[in-house]
């Protein structure tokens, strides 16, 4: 595998990171993130980030899950992060079809292969990741179990507006306006453009600076709001997850108390139809618990190794 670039001071995460470059089925370039977690690892974790996320962000949570014993792989979504962007312009969250995000967790999985990352493997997933490692997951994903943060299985869209939001999405693409900015979104990254205060990411100022850094310092990492196309395939894709039944995995999701991003009432659902599954409320929490104060940040890692140790 070539190696791509890791912007490790930023990252924050245990030492002796790595990055490497992929390439998915359909040719479309990758970036992956690897950090070990030295001698006696337990597993390995494969963490899904959320949309507009990157590898950089999550070396804070590598640090917390080697702490643990495990290692951490996770990975530059298509059309974010360093990875190659859909679009001409780079701000957009695009993506041209749901499903092509699978490809891009069958070249992950062909790196922990490549590189013997140790067994068993879990899969920690954020938003975004929750949706589509759902899906990997009843496409047959080799994880022993699963911890999910505030999954995306429903966008936080007053029910009323549903209907809308799928007709003028799909209006919108049907006019070739399917690159536009969706509803209430534009070209600004969300960190740059809110102040901390009332934020929907954290309850924790430092770590919504370290992500403003990342921007700023890293411009070519920052994503803005999500297309019509993006959000329409998104829809449609949480539709069709809630009518698939839960799958025979050992699973944990958390869902803070301030959760405005997306749908709190589906993940509760989700997780009433999973025989085993364990969800944990953070209270005060808002999207982001891995980002949050530390003894959110901490009641999540711990139960997530505790799941994870008990699944090997």
């Amino acid at each position: 595998m070539e190696a791509a670039p890791l912007h490790a001071r930023l990252a924050r995460g245990p030492a002796g990171g790595q990055a490497f470059w992929l390439r998915a089925a359909d040719g479309l370039r990758l970036r992956a993130g690897l950090w070990r977690a030295g001698e006696g690892e337990r597993g390995t974790v494969l963490l899904f980030p959320g949309r507009t996320e990157y590898i950089e962000k999550y070396g804070p949570a590598a640090a917390e899950l080697a702490a643990r014993g495990y290692a951490t792989l996770t990975i530059d979504w298509r059309g974010q992060g360093l990875a190659k962007r859909m679009l001409a312009d780079p701000l957009p969250g695009h993506v041209l079809d749901f499903a092509d995000y699978q490809k891009d967790v069958t070249a992950l999985l062909d790196l922990a292969e490549a590189q013997a990352l140790p067994r068993p493997w879990h899969l920690l997933a954020h938003s975004m990741g929750g949706a589509i490692g759902l899906r990997a997951i009843l496409n047959g994903l080799p994880v022993a179990s699963v911890a999910f943060s505030a999954p995306m299985w429903g966008i936080a869209i007053p029910a009323w507006k549903r209907p809308v939001a799928r007709v003028v999405t799909t209006l919108a693409c049907a006019l070739g306006r399917s690159a536009a900015y969706a509803p209430e979104n534009g070209p600004v990254p969300y960190v740059q453009d809110a102040p901390f205060a009332d934020n929907m990411l954290t309850g924790e100022a430092e770590m919504y600076a370290f992500q403003q850094q990342h921007l700023a310092e890293v411009p070519a990492l920052a994503l803005a709001g999500p297309t019509m196309l993006w959000l329409k395939l998104a829809l449609a894709e949480c539709r069709a997850l809630v009518a698939r039944p839960a799958p025979a995995l050992p699973a944990l999701a958390s869902l803070g108390s301030h959760e405005r991003i997306v749908d709190a009432a589906a993940i509760r659902a989700r997780i009433a139809r999973w025989p085993g599954a364990t969800l944990l409320e953070i209270a005060g929490g808002e999207h982001e618990v891995m980002m949050e104060t530390a003894p959110r940040r901490a009641a999540f890692f711990n139960a997530a190794a505790e799941l994870f140790d008990a699944s090997r």
